[in-house]
């Protein structure tokens, strides 16, 4: 991560070229759906296998050229595959994917949708010779079938599907046969970091892992994996490589995953009718689920769903809300000048297209009720330049929540971000006060670059720290919530605050903020700074596995953090496999809790690992 500082100058000196070449490409990008398709807007396209592969090549790549680069702008498209077989052995289909951009297939399992070619996305390569997947975010592939192909391709290129990723990112009910798997794209120059990621319900061949820092593969099958950096984790995986030896290589392996929902996903029943199929609960398992989730859990129809399109009204939604529909979010930016309302158990809201919920007027873009059976998927939401006191409340704070084990409330590739396309401001990003809640793959994020309207360097960053605002990135208040996969990053005290109790968290990645300006601003009392991950004082039960905590004070390089992790001392509370790391500015000092030694620059990129915590 420590080129990001690099990508951020080119990214503001490019931004406002980059936005007038998107904006007029907008509209060409776009292709509607076909007759038989509901109405979900011109930037969603649903295809079928008598479409000409020429002409689905010419669309995908038409997208794909205006989205490379798109990092920061409000396009978003929704590109689905009706179930059949897409490109030939002579002619493969080649898909790029780029930002805000989803593939997915319209089987009842993913073998229905084969795709004869590759799924990919390549590094951003911002000068001839600093080439890097570090801020390939926000884009999705789901539910169908890679038959890899790399007729026409080069050599390096044909060596295997490329999928160079950072976080908010999801590969979901993927089988990829015929080829090789890179989490890496080892063909363009360097430095090529990758900073990763989540694939899970997958069935994958041998998987290079590469250069990418940390990942999370879940409930999975795969051939086998080579390579590992930070931290590598696996959750239920068939497959998976043994962490007997860690730190060396720094994997760590969960036979079994504690609590799992697979992701909500659209398909054509055999009688071409449209539905959302929602996967039942899981506890305790591996491997892939795709039998058995076509037979347990619930099928909706479309028709009971809310369609929803930017510029819809909140009143209007949350009328059909109250009416007992489900929601579907269209691809698009959403201004939420008030709270959408998720009061009825049951409830999905499904988004196409990493559809966006922007905050305005401070609002909470989402609420959700401590009811059981909720589902939110698929959905960014966005702070807005007038603070948020948080962004989306999952239960009422001080209200006695209710324990629904059996049907937990269920938050799946919900991604957050303060600054970055604009300024944003808030208190908290994710609030959880209900109990048994799954938190399936998030990336809470507030920006360390963008286009917020000020300069890079120091003298932007201190600028940034002043006027993009955000405390906390997620605060757990429920007891026995699940976390797999919890990416959070940058907020401007602890990054995640857990008081609930018997409380698990699989895989959790954290940066802290690149822009204190001062020691001074970066004060816990007397205590230098704030820990990356802090489990409340009260807490007397919780487990944590494979976590990292990384520095990178670039605007005030002397600033110290006195520990990555902090924790009450008991013997509930366990920390398996945790580490901290230097990007190049800044110290940790400790691990957690005093214990473990620093994370300075005499090691920069060279984590310091604690493989248990309590020690011994």
């Amino acid at each position: 991560m420590t080129t990001r500082r690099r990508l951020s100058r080119i990214l503001t000196a490019c931004a406002a070229i980059t936005g007038l070449v998107l904006t007029s490409g907008a509209s060409a990008a776009a292709q509607p759906v076909t007759d038989s398709s509901p109405a979900f807007g011109s930037n969603v396209t649903v295809f079928d296998p008598s479409t000409p592969v020429s002409e689905i090549q010419a669309t995908l790549d038409a997208t794909y050229a205006q989205q490379v680069g798109n990092e920061m702008g409000t396009q978003r498209y929704a590109y689905y595959f009706k179930p059949g077989v897409y490109g030939t052995a002579d002619q493969p289909l080649q898909i790029k994917v780029g930002y805000y951009t989803e593939i997915a297939g319209l089987g009842a399992n993913p073998q229905d949708v084969v795709i004869n070619g590759k799924v990919e996305v390549y590094n951003r390569c911002l000068t001839a010779d600093n080439c890097l997947a570090l801020v390939n975010f926000w884009r999705t592939v789901s539910n169908l079938t890679v038959s890899v192909n790399a007729k026409g391709q080069d050599g390096c290129r044909s060596s295997a599907n490329f999928w160079a990723v950072s976080q908010a990112v999801s590969m979901r009910r993927v089988n990829v046969t015929g080829g090789n798997l890179s989490l890496m794209d080892y063909c363009t120059a360097g430095p090529q970091y990758a900073s990763g990621g989540f694939i899970a319900d997958s069935k994958m061949p041998d998987v290079t892992n590469g250069s990418q820092q940390q990942w999370l593969t879940r409930n999975s099958q795969v051939n086998s994996w080579s390579n590992a950096v930070w931290n590598q984790v696996f959750s239920g995986v068939e497959g998976a490589p043994d962490d007997a030896t860690f730190p060396d290589p720094p994997y760590t392996t969960l036979d079994k995953t504690p609590v799992s929902r697979e992701k909500p996903y659209l398909f054509v029943d055999a009688r071409g009718r449209y539905a959302v199929r929602v996967p039942a609960v899981h506890r305790n398992t591996s491997g892939i689920s795709w039998d058995e989730d076509t037979h347990r859990g619930r099928t909706i129809p479309l028709s009971d769903f809310y369609v929803a399109k930017p510029g819809d009204a909140v009143a209007k939604i949350n009328a059909q809300l109250a009416r007992g529909k489900h929601l579907l979010l269209t691809p698009g930016v959403y201004d939420i000048p008030r709270s959408i309302e998720i009061r009825k158990p049951g409830t999905v809201v499904l988004g196409q297209g990493h559809a966006t919920l922007t905050a305005t007027h401070g609002s909470t873009p989402l609420k959700v009720s401590d009811v059981p059976g909720v589902v939110i998927a698929g959905v960014t939401v966005d702070a807005g330049p007038q603070k948020s006191k948080v962004l989306v409340q999952v239960g009422r704070p001080g209200q006695d929540a209710w324990g629904r084990t059996s049907d937990p409330i269920t938050l799946s590739d919900l991604y957050f971000r303060v600054g970055g396309p604009h300024i944003g401001k808030t208190a908290t990003a994710l609030e959880v006060n209900a109990d048994d809640v799954l938190i399936d793959h998030t990336w809470v994020w507030r920006a360390d670059h963008g286009v917020e309207g000020f300069t890079e360097g120091v003298n932007g960053d201190t600028q940034r720290w002043r006027t993009n605002i955000g405390t906390n990135g997620a605060v757990i208040n429920g007891d026995r919530v699940t976390a797999t996969g919890l990416f959070v990053e940058h907020f401007q005290q602890y990054n995640t605050i857990w008081n609930g109790n018997n409380g698990t968290t699989v895989l959790y990645q954290n940066e802290l903020p690149y822009d204190p300006p001062t020691q001074k601003d970066w004060m816990n009392g007397k205590v230098e700074g704030y820990a990356g991950y802090k489990v409340g004082r009260n807490v007397r039960n919780h487990t944590l596995y494979g976590a990292g905590v990384y520095v990178f004070n670039q605007n005030n390089p002397a600033i110290h953090t006195e520990n990555g992790f902090e924790v009450p001392d008991c013997p509930g509370v366990k920390l398996h496999h945790i580490m901290t790391v230097n990007l190049s500015a800044g110290v940790i000092d400790h691990v957690v809790n005093g214990v473990g030694p620093a994370a300075d620059t005499t090691k920069v990129g060279q984590p310091v690992f604690l493989p248990e915590y309590p020690v011994g």
